[in-house]
């Protein structure tokens, strides 16, 4: 009776452990699956809410000739068939392309040079010299442009008057739209240098101290562990820079209004520029509208080419 009654219990008690391991699935699974909605659901509203509804909007702008005042009557491609004929947004394009192309190397190889000497053993002062360096990227835009049209102002500059200490001429700093370009190319990459920076120091400390080592048993010298070592395990992170300081210099807005407010003139209006130009100066939204849906398709073009280039340097690697 006694072993009877215990195997009956052992039965009962197997069941009872079956019966419940299914639900204490079920409550994990729903634990798992329900908190990580939870956690990104405020993410999602506010991405639905200030980029998915408006996009729609916009959509729906562009093939109108809605003007901010009054309804919006529907005009088909008549915005974009216009917009491909304007001379000025070829220009504001084309400079767009310009600026992006100059700017982006100049912000990788200032970036990564700082990131080299942040990194390197026989560098003092590091821990200053990052914050003087991150400072920068702590400024908004709209300071750092006023802050370098102080020092390229052409009647009251800082370069200018040290330039007639020494007995030169001032620069036309601004009334030269090459000149006025330059200054904005060498102030975006003094403020964007240091985000830039801390993505390279971080992939720069992740590679193997081994290879270094063993590079340097057969002879290589500090170019050869740069060249062969350093770049080609820093790769990951050089695409994500190129690709963020591209895509944000083909949007940049404040930086221009603030240093030299497109000038002179209109010389330097980059597509953004014209964008706000368009819509909120001259009252054409629905213009103004294809402008940045056509903005829009350049930027994903943009991200696809450089990540399609990549997966093929990844699979030559």
């Amino acid at each position: 009776m006694t072993a009877t009654a215990t195997a009956r219990g052992e039965r009962a008690s197997e069941r009872g452990t079956k019966s419940s391991a299914p639900k204490r699935r079920r409550a994990k699974l729903n634990r798992y699956t329900i908190a990580p909605l939870v956690l990104i659901s405020a993410n999602v509203i506010l991405f639905f809410v200030f980029f998915v509804w408006p996009a729609l909007i916009g959509l729906w702008y562009s093939f109108t000739n809605y003007t901010g005042v009054g309804d919006a009557q529907f005009v088909g491609v008549q915005n974009y068939a216009q917009l491909f004929g304007d001379g000025q947004f070829y220009s504001a394009l084309l400079r767009t392309v310009v600026y992006t192309v100059v700017v982006v190397p100049f912000s990788y190889c200032f970036a990564l040079l700082c990131a080299v000497l942040m990194t390197s053993k026989y560098a003092k002062g590091k821990a200053a010299v990052r914050i003087i360096l991150f400072i920068p990227w702590l400024m908004s835009a709209i300071i750092t442009g006023v802050v370098w049209r102080w020092l390229f102002g052409e009647n009251f500059g800082l370069i200018n008057f040290l330039i007639e200490s020494v007995g030169g001429k001032p620069v036309l700093w601004q009334s030269n739209a090459n000149l006025s370009l330059f200054v904005v190319v060498i102030a975006a990459t003094w403020a964007g240098t240091a985000f830039s920076m801390l993505l390279f120091i971080a992939a720069i400390k992740n590679v193997p101290q081994s290879y270094y080592e063993a590079a340097q048993l057969d002879g290589a010298g500090p170019w050869r562990l740069f060249k062969d070592i350093t770049l080609p395990s820093i790769a990951p992170t050089s695409f994500i820079v190129i690709l963020i300081t591209t895509l944000g210099a083909m949007k940049e807005y404040a930086l221009f209004i603030s240093l030299n407010n497109g000038g002179p003139g209109t010389a330097n209006n980059l597509l953004v520029q014209y964008i706000y130009q368009t819509g909120f100066q001259r009252g054409q939204i629905g213009y103004a509208s294809a402008a940045s849906f056509v903005l829009m398709i350049i930027l994903m073009a943009v991200a696809l080419i450089q990540l399609a280039v990549n997966r093929r340097a990844a699979k030559r690697q």
